[in-house]
């Protein structure tokens, strides 16, 4: 049997990724707001019966952290609303629907790595959104797997690393957040563990006649750090492979400063609360498809010579 893939979000650091990782599986379509308008619950589901996939990937999110706070009824359309039309859709078809949630669905009170049976208690309303959304999904009953992550990252985008960079290039030094801690995921890496959860739960597919893999599931990077600690290593990763490879792009090319100073919560005052603790078990994860994510330093390392040297 052929499969159809419906990949939404396609031109963000997950989607991105998405069109080149799941390609060898099946036959992909990948639309972005360009294409549907996620605020718009019936262009969803007609641009959903229009190409019937067998597995929907929906990696279309609001996550403009602290803007959510002043735009909740934007936040609450893109991550909560349109989960649910997609997945009724889904529930309707029998596809397969495959969601990123994030961190943020937790409070970060925990001194532990969290794992998929902790309660949970956003603080803030990106986090609200997207908990909602989780549930909106799970609520349907259509097959779906939800995969929470934290601190994604790419070379393409806006995000922690590129601005890292820009603003070593501008600044004799960086105050980071060293307060907080996760495992910063890069969008590629996520994106190949995905692949390997549809193609997995296609194989159990087909033996047991049914998607048997439902549920919610960490997929994070290994390891964890602060903000300043990612800082810092990106810009002790970066000059070293410059050096190296010296080659003309946006990722070449000397910085201004090296020096992360690390502050607290208090001095770098945002209008969404974070979770002070945001690293996740990949347990299940690793239980259920035999995934072990690569250290976030590992990754990082990667994502950075892949920026500098093409």
């Amino acid at each position: 049997m052929s499969l159809r893939l419906l990949v939404t979000g396609a031109n963000g650091q997950v989607g991105w990724h998405l069109q080149r990782t799941l390609a060898p599986l099946g036959e992909l379509l990948a639309i972005d707001i360009d294409q549907v308008d996620f605020t718009d619950p019936e262009a969803i589901a007609r641009a959903i019966r229009e190409f019937q996939p067998g597995i929907l990937v929906n990696a279309a999110a609001y996550t403009a952290v602290d803007k959510a706070e002043s735009e909740p009824e934007l936040a609450r359309a893109i991550n909560v609303n349109a989960p649910a039309v997609m997945a009724q859709e889904c529930a309707r078809a029998g596809t397969l629907m495959l969601h990123y949630s994030t961190d943020y669905v937790y409070d970060g009170s925990k001194t532990a790595p969290y794992d998929e049976r902790d309660a949970t208690g956003p603080l803030s309303v990106y986090g609200e959104t997207k908990l909602a959304g989780d549930r909106a999904i799970i609520a349907s009953g259509c097959p779906y797997i939800i995969l929470r992550t934290t601190w994604v990252y790419d070379i393409r985008g806006k995000n922690f690393l590129r601005t890292i960079l820009r603003l070593a290039r501008e600044k004799e030094e960086l105050r980071i957040v060293g307060d907080q801690f996760g495992a910063p995921t890069w969008a590629r890496m996520l994106a190949e563990c995905t692949a390997i959860v549809i193609a997995r739960s296609f194989e159990h597919r087909n033996v047991a006649a049914h998607w048997p893999d439902s549920g919610v599931f960490h997929a994070t990077a290994g390891g964890s750090t602060s903000w300043a600690g990612f800082a810092q290593a990106i810009l002790d990763d970066y000059q070293e492979l410059a050096d190296v490879n010296g080659e003309t792009s946006e990722f070449s090319g000397p910085l201004k400063t090296r020096r992360v100073v690390a502050i607290t919560t208090e001095e770098y005052p945002l209008p969404a609360r974070r979770p002070q603790n945001s690293v996740l078990s990949n347990g299940l994860i690793a239980r259920r498809f035999g995934i072990i994510m690569p250290d976030w330093r590992h990754q990082l390392r990667l994502a950075l010579q892949d920026a500098i040297r093409r």
